[in-house]
């Protein structure tokens, strides 16, 4: 079920194939076991625009998008997965952080062609 995003600052395609990254976020979050993998869709979006502070460093920020219910322990676990999956690709990165949050059960809705 994730929905897993990534967001990086443009120059980082310029150190790791993107198609890569996305490759590897999706190996953490397998590494995981909390789901089978043809549920976890990973996709990733750059950034031209973008400002820390007061410069422009780079940055990875994963974000798992997952149905309530999950324990704090497994949510922890899932973000470490995947830090510890994408850390040592990203070593001239300056902020490289995962983000685990509940998509409201209730109120999700999808289509899926068959």
């Amino acid at each position: 079920m994730p929905h897993v995003i990534i967001e990086y600052s443009d120059d980082v395609a310029g150190q790791i194939a993107i198609d890569d990254l996305i490759a590897a976020v999706h190996d953490g979050a397998m590494s995981s076991e909390l789901f089978p993998e043809y549920d976890i869709k990973t996709r990733a979006v750059g950034y031209r625009h973008h400002q820390t502070g007061q410069t422009r460093d780079s940055f990875v920020h994963v974000t798992v998008h997952l149905l309530d219910g999950r324990s704090d322990a497994q949510k922890s676990m899932l973000s470490e997965a995947v830090l510890a999956t994408i850390e040592p690709l990203l070593l001239q990165v300056v902020s490289v952080s995962v983000e685990i949050l509940d998509i409201h059960r209730a109120s999700y809705r999808k289509r899926v062609l068959a």
